[in-house]
């Protein structure tokens, strides 16, 4: 049986075998040191384009299989990320490790070419995740189908799958949410204000600005140029762009269609979700308890790690701990730093359809 960590008694998570190096202290350099570790890894990648539902097109950069075509995982990355983003470079360097399958798709705009439509991509974009993932079912029968999710991308997978329920088990057999923004206006507020806007919101922004900018001069948007170059908080580009042309009135409408958090009681499928305490994206009073989750939800918070850092070993360090921990997951659905366990309730043999 899973024993429970009480170090935040609210919150109960199993144990996680997680722990930063001595030589990198705090979440905010566990953040960013991070991103500088993926030119340790090489991947080779065979990239595919898919035509879209609604005439778009997306990008795919696939990790073929070598030895277990019988595994797929998925990884869907987060806020302006893509393939060779950190994470994703240390997990499909392991999966090739192990002769797995793996695929990376491209959110919209996010593969070095700008998508077709005036539309882009979002926090809560479920219906985006939901087509992708019963394509790649369709096209792998025989199949398991794992799924990980990073950042911005784990909280479209967390929302989809309690969206889905019951009928999420027909598609994937197991997932791990990373990192997830789980509260969005909770998010916003720690990366809008002070020494975070610095250091996180500018970083994305620097690269949002152009592709709203671009968009407004190729689809004729009613959007004022020097109002999304005046942007300086993620709240003003979603109350520019984001939110009025996916659908919603304004930035805290967005944020509370898409966050989550409030779904996860509805999932189905054994789901990891991994979430260390010292974020600097999403605070610790966020996360959500054990009460807030359904019986095939599994929390593992660790203190330390910071937005999808989990850094490990001597310095100058590796990204090894995260992928080891997906694919001990996706391999026994448990908590794999304990010994002689038996399977959590909902944690059995995944079903292959």
């Amino acid at each position: 049986m899973d024993r429970l960590l009480h170090a935040a008694p609210a919150s109960p998570a199993i144990e996680s075998t997680y722990r930063a190096p001595r030589w990198l202290p705090g979440g905010h350099l566990q953040t960013i040191y991070a991103r500088y570790l993926a030119g340790k890894y090489r991947v080779r990648y065979r990239r595919e384009r898919w035509t879209t539902p609604d005439g778009d097109f997306i990008d795919l950069d696939w990790l073929d299989p070598t030895l277990d075509k019988a595994k797929i995982v998925v990884l869907f990355h987060g806020l302006e990320g893509c393939s060779r983003s950190h994470y994703s470079m240390s997990l499909m360097a392991k999966l090739a490790r192990r002769g797995w399958g793996g695929v990376v798709p491209h959110f919209r705009g996010c593969s070095d070419e700008a998508n077709r439509l005036p539309r882009s991509y979002h926090a809560g974009d479920s219906a985006e995740i939901d087509w992708i993932l019963r394509r790649l079912r369709e096209q792998f029968r025989g199949s398991e189908l794992h799924v990980a999710a990073i950042s911005l991308g784990a909280n479209m997978l967390l929302k989809w799958l309690g969206e889905s329920g019951h009928g999420s088990r027909q598609v994937v057999a197991r997932a791990v949410a990373v990192s997830a923004p789980l509260d969005l206006h909770a998010a916003a507020r720690e990366l809008d204000f002070g020494f975070k806007r610095i250091l996180y919101a500018r970083h994305f922004l620097r690269s949002m600005r152009p592709k709203v900018i671009a968009k407004i001069a190729a689809h004729h948007l009613v959007i004022e140029a020097c109002k999304v170059r005046a942007c300086a908080t993620l709240r003003a580009i979603d109350d520019l762009y984001t939110a009025p042309v996916h659908g919603f009135k304004d930035a805290e409408d967005y944020w509370a269609s898409t966050s989550s958090k409030p779904w996860l009681k509805e999932i189905r499928v054994p789901t990891l979700v991994i979430n260390a305490r010292n974020d600097p994206f999403l605070p610790e009073s966020a996360l959500p308890t054990k009460e807030e989750v359904s019986d095939t939800v599994m929390l593992e918070f660790p203190p330390e790690g910071g937005h999808v850092g989990f850094v490990s070993g001597k310095f100058p360090g590796d990204l090894e701990w995260l992928p080891r921990r997906m694919i001990g997951f996706f391999t026994h659905g448990v908590n794999t730093s304990l010994t002689e366990e038996k399977l959590a309730p909902g944690f059995g043999p995944p079903a292959i359809t």
